[in-house]
């Protein structure tokens, strides 16, 4: 049985194995073909760069000025496309066309740190394995640098092999990355139930009055991941708080009282990650509590037109006029989600852009990307902090995180521009106090009916 994905005309399945109770096995059956994608993407990306070989570093670790202590270490990306390691330094993946891959594992001899594990698991049997002592004894295992693509980050230079990331290439294979296998998403599906596990223990935390800090602390237990490996640093929001977009203070004592909540974490699975933002009012039977139910339900039917075909920059439009909606239902806004959307009154309540891929990146490559060649397509204009254009095609997972915010700095540019009339301050200062909204899920597109892998985290 084929266990990739399929992606013929409007035509777009996932195999039997990718159910959402995976485990081992179902990993073990799905990565071969994933493996046997990737070589073929591989084969294609070297004839248009002319190479013969393709070396992927691990990374070296990076360390502080004027110190011996290093950053928390982030492996290259497309390392950790072949196989599941993250935590490994100085290890390097060689394919060559034809031949079976090959990998060169530092394992050194060391005292001072925890040596890592021989590897194991369901990819082991596909590679051919070197394990070295230093990083200079993978030297002699790879091939000519000369006829080498090497991709990865500058610091992971050894000897003549500087990663040169030849353009060709990494045009192709970041464009092919959007088009993820049936391995890659049923380690998403994982990776959203241990985040939505942790942001069930978030929402407790906050329920019984924890500080920004406590609740972060609960979440980490929860998710049993601390900040290094977690995607992304948790923002973690009470009140006023939330209207920070990337708010990372983590206060240590708790407001008083503790009006609203906003939480934007995530969780990472064998590299892959998992995006997802809730807001909660204290109060679940107030104002508060029914402006997050109807972002809530835009929100949703956001994520329900997460259709192959459709043009991102057109969701991202649609979700300002939904979100302005709202607003004047609220009494907020005076004036009609077209106007408030043409003179920019919008985005001084919804100043980001409704989402971005995801994957092996939080936020991952080519989401303005115009083809496997290269180029790039244009945001919409005045909406300058979008990070997708392109048009959905079944195999991508992208995030829709709709918000609605309070921010003084932007509303009073609104004010400066001469477009104070469009609002009722008295609303605006009504809201102000809960900072701000933003419910994320993360969303596979298909040939059909969109899957929302994280609804169906919290539904399980």
């Amino acid at each position: 049985m084929q266990a990739a994905l399929t992606r013929t005309g409007a035509e777009w399945a996932l195999p039997a194995a990718t159910s959402p109770r995976m485990n081992t096995v179902d990993i073990a059956a799905l990565y071969p073909q994933h493996l046997a994608t990737l070589k073929a993407r591989a084969d294609e990306a070297l004839a248009r760069c002319g190479r013969d070989h393709l070396l992927v570093p691990s990374g070296r670790r990076h360390y502080q000025a004027f110190d011996d202590r290093d950053y928390a270490f982030a492996v290259n990306p497309h390392f950790k496309h072949w196989l599941p390691l993250t935590t490994v330094t100085d290890s390097w993946v060689v394919y060559t066309p034809g031949q079976r891959p090959k990998l060169v594992f530092l394992q050194p001899l060391d005292y001072w740190h925890v040596v890592p594990e021989s590897p194991s698991g369901w990819w082991v049997e596909h590679f051919d394995i070197h394990v070295i002592r230093s990083a200079e004894e993978a030297l002699p295992l790879l091939p000519p640098a000369a006829r080498s693509a090497i991709i990865g980050e500058a610091n992971s230079a050894l000897g003549d092999y500087t990663p040169d990331n030849p353009q060709a290439a990494l045009d192709y294979l970041h464009y092919q990355r959007s088009y993820k296998t049936a391995y890659e998403v049923a380690l998403m599906r994982q990776a959203q139930r241990r985040a939505v596990h942790a942001h069930r223990a978030a929402e407790r935390a906050f329920r019984a009055g924890e500080s920004e800090f406590g609740i972060h602390m609960a979440y980490c237990l929860a998710a049993q991941q601390d900040a290094t490996e977690v995607p992304y640093q948790n923002i973690v929001a009470l009140n006023r708080n939330g209207a920070v977009l990337h708010y990372t203070e983590l206060g240590r004592s708790a407001p008083d009282p503790s009006l609203s909540f906003l939480i934007d974490a995530g969780a990472s699975h064998c590299g892959y990650a998992a995006d997802i933002t809730r807001t909660y009012a204290a109060d679940r039977t107030g104002e508060f509590q029914a402006l997050v139910d109807a972002v809530d339900a835009a929100q949703q039917a956001m994520c329900a037109s997460v259709r192959a075909g459709t043009d991102y920059r057109q969701l991202h439009v649609d979700a300002h006029l939904a979100l302005m909606g709202i607003l004047r239902e609220f009494g907020v806004l005076k004036v009609s989600p077209e106007a408030a959307l043409a003179t920019g009154v919008s985005a001084a309540f919804f100043p980001h852009g409704l989402g971005h891929p995801i994957g092996l990146q939080v936020h991952d490559v080519a989401g303005f990307a115009a083809s496997d060649r290269g180029g790039s397509i244009d945001r919409p204009a005045g909406h300058p902090f979008l990070r997708m254009t392109r048009v959905l095609e079944p195999g991508m997972v992208v995030t829709i995180e709709p918000g609605i915010y309070f921010i003084d700095m932007l509303l009073d540019e609104v004010r400066r521009n001469g477009h104070g009339d469009s609002i009722d301050w008295a609303r605006v200062d009504f809201f102000r106090p809960y900072g701000g909204i933003r419910i994320e899920d993360d969303v596979l597109c298909t040939g059909d009916a969109p899957e929302n892998l994280t609804r169906a985290a919290f539904a399980g």
